[in-house]
């Protein structure tokens, strides 16, 4: 273990991925001879410092019980939600039956599956010992474009300081759980965690990942993993 702290992994895995236009979700669209998700938790589940992992399942699901995890004993069932930070706090609400406040949770999309181990090392030393928890990224490297609905150019942004927001995001359980049910009850819309952590006040940390940690999300996205999971 890298240091006394616990580290769970929590993967939120009950959506259907409307833009790949497949007939299955797409975290279970075959990657590599194995599932998309399979992937994912195999990379999680073989860093040393994660000591196991509790996955959001929605009640609908009739492809998790085909997965090479479903019985492992390091994997954990909670149930989906509506929404993603409905999943992953029903998954915080599950783990804390059984760990401590002070466990550190990495929270990572099922569609990531090429997140490299050094990266998740780089984000434990980096950020596990902080309160305002961290996260990984890139800093953003192209021009960026503000636009009307119609697409039309509005306005050119400026990149510096700017980052593409990755996972997975790492933060204490008993803070996070806490970000997520505020943001839940005063109606804030929240994209990922880092965000609910920000209006509590928190300031996650930003660790610069390698740019293969790319989110399956268009049909072309499945053999561009595929060929970052070979060339790794």
């Amino acid at each position: 273990m890298t240091d006394s702290l616990s580290y769970w992994a929590i993967v939120p895995a009950a959506g259907i991925g409307k833009r790949m236009g497949a007939a299955i979700p797409k975290q279970y669209l075959s990657l590599a001879g194995k599932t998309v998700l399979d992937v994912t938790l195999g990379r999680l589940l073989d860093h040393p410092d994660i000591e196991g992992i509790v996955i959001a399942i929605s009640s609908s699901d009739e492809w998790w019980p085909d997965s090479g995890y479903a019985s492992h004993p390091n994997v954990i069932k909670a149930d989906g939600g509506k929404e993603r930070r409905d999943s992953v706090l029903n998954a915080l609400i599950r783990l804390q039956s059984d760990v401590d406040n002070e466990t550190r949770v990495l929270v990572h999309d099922a569609a990531r599956p090429c997140v490299r181990q050094e990266d998740i090392s780089k984000l434990i030393q980096s950020a596990g010992h902080s309160d305002d928890g961290g996260l990984l990224g890139m800093p953003v490297r192209d021009t960026m474009k503000r636009t009307t609905v119609d697409r039309q150019v509005s306005a050119t942004v400026e990149r510096d300081n700017l980052w593409h927001a990755f996972t997975p995001q790492l933060f204490r359980l008993d803070l996070l759980r806490r970000a997520l049910h505020s943001a839940l009850e005063s109606g804030r819309q929240v994209t990922d965690e880092a965000s609910a952590m920000e209006l509590l006040g928190y300031k996650p940390l930003m660790v610069e990942g390698k740019a293969d940690n790319l989110k399956i999300t268009r049909p072309e996205d499945l053999s561009l993993a595929e060929y970052f999971l070979n060339n790794q």
